[in-house]
């Protein structure tokens, strides 16, 4: 029998969050509601949710502050909820490591199709893939292994989500081809994806402050274009 998928609701507004838990239990997922932000910390632990909709304006502790907590131990996906619809917030919430951001009020049917892409985009690679299919590339003191979802940075295991590997992956797959904004959002996140090119500002963002500049390949931004794995 295959298990259910489960879903951490964080939301101070418990109508809200019974009807986001109704829609989710219609699509056979199990789910469990909280009402604040220290309570989200614990239940991500305990009930080990594959997938958290957090609501940003919660008592005590806001979404963001949990979002911060939850990513200094856990890459589970996290779609923001807010009725903040500033750009300031969505690449903030972006950038603290949500996967996604949505808007109050919101359709309930959306939330739904955008969550289970967000839950296909972050599956692990199927293990079936055969070993000669190996996805690996080589630099001067950095491994990128898109099959075990691995990066070595000068000999150490860095750990990252599967998106930003993707990206990296994808652009040191083509060392100085420059690709746009809408190509690297295209391939890494699919066409389904429902998002704008800032997310893969973000990203890259992200990677830059793992992977720093080395003297012979960096992540160089064509200003005006987009991104480039650029060898020197």
């Amino acid at each position: 029998m295959v298990e259910k998928q489960k879903v951490l609701i964080v939301d101070d507004d418990n109508n809200i969050a019974e009807l986001i838990a109704l829609y989710f239990t219609k699509e056979c997922f199990d789910t469990k509601i909280v009402n604040d932000g220290e309570s989200a910390i614990k239940e991500n632990e305990s009930f080990r949710p594959n997938l958290i909709l957090l609501d940003l304006m919660l008592p005590g502790m806001d979404g963001y502050q949990v979002c911060r907590e939850i990513r200094q131990k856990s890459q589970v996906p996290i779609i923001m909820l807010s009725a903040k619809g500033e750009v300031f917030d969505k690449v903030l919430g972006l950038e603290l490591g949500a996967d996604d951001y949505m808007e109050k009020p919101f359709d309930s049917k959306e939330l739904v199709a955008r969550a289970k892409a967000v839950l296909r985009r972050s599956a692990p690679q199927k293990a079936e893939e055969p070993k000669s299919t190996v996805k690996k590339v080589e630099y001067p003191d950095l491994v990128i292994n898109q099959t075990n979802y691995s990066v070595l940075y000068f000999g150490k295991s860095i750990d990252m989500p599967p998106k930003e590997l993707e990206l990296l992956y994808f652009l040191a797959s083509s060392p100085n081809q420059v690709f746009t904004r809408e190509q690297l959002l295209d391939h890494i996140w699919g066409y389904e994806y429902i998002g704008d090119t800032r997310t893969v500002d973000v990203h890259i963002k992200r990677l830059r402050e793992k992977i720093k500049d080395h003297e012979s390949w960096k992540i160089s931004t064509v200003w005006g274009i987009g991104y480039k794995f650029e060898t020197l």
